[in-house]
């Protein structure tokens, strides 16, 4: 852990005591709602409000300017108009503040006024030592120190593994409600906006060594220092996998990019070569993005591209199968072995091809276990695709109407979560990826089970066929860099 405290980014991510400078209490004000939710993500360190006429903000006391505050705090917040943002900055900097996030905007993305302000911005940093984030962001958010500076309220039940990083403020925090969705959440988030001193490249190797980070995620408009980008990538997709978004390699994406972060773009196919190199998966959608995030921090790396199709469900299957062929994976014939143990497990109606169809069983643990279990211990497969349809609350309608129930009512929902946890276990005692998809969501007990337990459940046949070729991409890249 002394790699990742030694890191400028570390006293930004992990403060005790924090400046917010530009909060009121007008519900309005950027300021404002970024300090309450500070104060609603339940951060144990000190907070001192900054704001030149009022004696409290949010019921915390407040002070006229920074020297006023009685210590020198690890981080300042700043969230002022444009034309005090300088003079801000280099009041902490005379406090002695070394760190800060600056969430103003009207620097390089405004044209050649906002250039020189943004060069003065980095000249004050340089005499006074300060590292910051910014201008232009929309903060960070680590939910293990309960510490989110962003203006979006964040409520994360649990720690995520996805380590964030992105030029742009929304695919951070409106990012936390997709998340949740499927009961993930970020690790560390960073919003770096224009990069004028800490940039993609410092964000990626402080979460290549960050232990909470299984995966990390870009979206890159541009980078300011792309030879470093290249190094720094190489050696963290050794380790860990690395997802990345580029905007910026059309016309109208440059022009996007140039007047949103100032970023400067390059074309398409020199990203897409630079991913290549460094071991990247690139994504096409932020959607994309965070589906290869899920399954890469969560599966097992592939050996090769051969891949089963399970599903009780025709259509899911032959579209799971399609866009697998479409995501550069195989699907072979299975062997008469694997054929033979599954026929007694497979309803006559079903089919032993791949895809192996069930149709329709009434064998839960023939679904759940006993085919699972078959197609893992298939050497002749590298990874298996699997379609989920149960109705916990439809089953135990009929069950409640029957005249000889298979199961007591009352333990049916208690017997399925049985079978998610075996099921779990069992995909997970083997090294080979699984990745589940369905149209049902976490409303579902039996999908929030297998999610809460690790296994990915995304949200239709072709984003599971998507995210298993995207590890299969990684595993090679990752080997051709290793060997």
């Amino acid at each position: 852990m002394q790699i990742i405290q030694d890191s400028p980014l570390y006293p930004i991510m992990h403060p005790d005591r924090v400046a917010v400078i530009g909060a009121s209490n007008r519900m309005e004000n950027m300021g404002t709602a970024i300090l309450n939710n500070i104060l609603s993500f339940d951060f144990k360190g000190e907070i001192f409000p900054v704001h030149p006429t009022l004696e409290q903000v949010l019921g915390l006391q407040a002070y006229l300017n920074v020297s006023e505050i009685p210590v020198v705090p690890d981080l300042a917040i700043i969230v002022v108009p444009t034309r005090i943002v300088l003079q801000v900055f280099r009041e902490c900097g005379q406090k002695g503040i070394r760190h800060a996030i600056i969430i103003s905007g009207g620097f390089r993305e405004a044209g050649e006024d906002g250039k020189h302000r943004e060069q003065e911005l980095l000249r004050i940093a340089q005499e006074y030592g300060i590292r910051f984030i910014g201008p232009n962001c929309i903060g960070v958010v680590n939910p293990n120190h309960r510490f989110n500076t962003t203006m979006f309220h964040y409520n994360a039940s649990m720690e995520g593994f996805i380590g964030m990083v992105s030029q742009s403020g929304s695919f951070i925090t409106q990012m936390f409600m997709h998340l949740e969705k499927f009961g993930l959440g970020f690790s560390q988030g960073f919003s770096v906006g224009n990069q004028t001193d800490m940039d993609i490249v410092s964000c990626l190797e402080y979460l290549g060594v960050c232990e909470r980070t299984r995966v990390i995620g870009l979206y890159i408009e541009g980078l300011t220092r792309p030879d470093q980008f290249i190094r720094s990538a190489r050696e963290v997709s050794k380790k860990k996998p690395i997802v990345a978004m580029y905007v910026g390699g059309t016309e109208a994406g440059s022009r996007a990019g140039g007047s949103h972060t100032g970023a400067l773009s390059g074309s398409d196919a020199i990203y897409q070569g630079v991913f290549r190199q460094c071991g990247i998966v690139r994504a096409d959608s932020i959607e994309e993005l965070f589906d290869f995030c899920w399954a890469l921090g969560t599966q097992p790396l592939m050996n090769g591209n051969r891949v089963a199709v399970f599903t009780h469900s025709g259509g899911p299957g032959a579209t799971a199968a399609d866009a697998a062929d479409r995501a550069g994976l195989k699907l072979p014939p299975l062997s008469a072995k694997t054929k033979e143990k599954l026929r007694d497990l497979v309803p006559q109606t079903g089919s032993l091809n791949n895809p192996i169809d069930l149709t329709f069983t009434r064998n839960f643990y023939d679904m759940m276990i006993n085919i699972p279990r078959v197609l893992l211990e298939d050497n002749g497969l590298d990874g298996i695709l699997a379609y989920f349809l149960i109705f916990v609350d439809n089953f135990k309608r009929l069950l409640g109407k029957v005249d000889s129930p298979l199961i007591p009512i009352e333990e049916y929902e208690e017997y399925v979560i049985e079978l998610c946890v075996h099921f779990a276990k069992l995909v997970k005692s083997r090294n080979k990826p699984l990745l589940g998809s369905s149209f049902q969501a976490r409303s579902e007990p039996f999908i929030k089970k297998l999610e809460d337990l690790g296994i990915p459940i995304l949200p239709s046949p072709e984003r599971s066929a998507r995210a298993m070729g995207a590890l299969y991409d990684y595993s090679m890249m990752r080997k051709a860099l290793t060997d």
